[in-house]
């Protein structure tokens, strides 16, 4: 009886020896994926905000070769045309509150000086498109930088559909008040 109570008494520190290093072996392993999704999701941030495409064109070495997402070859600098669009004043989507009124002065940029008759002849059409988007916009859709890159998204898709076949690059606000 004696022999069978030291098997129980070596069992049992024998189960505790081998549960100690499991557990922090555990702990290790927990740690060190913390660790790895930390890293792993940092980088995955800094590539998807754009913090990383000057360190990859460097590896890749395409800094004066890389290409647009449609595609085309990034165009050079300068070059572009500027045509101003008369000054815009309308009334915001407010739903039945207090009056707010936008003013906005734009300038459109264009590739090239000889197309300018050309927008000029449509430009009523384009005042609309601007007119009627405007004015169903609310407040709260122009604010932070966010809602002006959507505004200045949506005034481009609409003057390039206005002016086509002439194509505008860039829509540029000179000045904007919200009162």
């Amino acid at each position: 009886m004696a022999e069978e109570e030291e098997d129980d008494g070596g069992g049992t520190a024998e189960f505790a020896e081998e549960a100690a290093p499991k557990k922090g072996k555990k702990k290790l392993l927990i740690v060190v994926a913390i660790i790895l999704l930390l890293v792993f999701g940092g980088l995955a941030a800094a590539y998807f905000t754009g913090l990383l495409q000057p360190v990859i064109d460097q590896i890749l070495g395409n800094t004066a070769t890389s290409e647009t997402m449609d595609g085309e070859a990034p165009e050079a600098l300068g070059g572009g045309t500027f045509y101003e669009l008369p000054e815009l004043l309308v009334n915001l989507n407010t739903g039945g509150r207090k009056s707010t009124f936008l003013k906005i002065k734009v300038s459109i940029e264009l590739e090239n000086p000889e197309v300018i008759p050309q927008v000029e002849s449509v430009m009523p059409r384009v005042l609309d498109n601007f007119q009627v988007y405007l004015r169903e916009l609310r407040l709260d859709d122009l604010k932070g930088s966010a809602g002006m890159y959507r505004l200045r998204e949506e005034l481009l898709v609409r003057v390039n559909a206005a002016v086509a076949p002439v194509r505008v690059r860039d829509v540029l606000f000179n000045e904007m008040l919200v009162q």
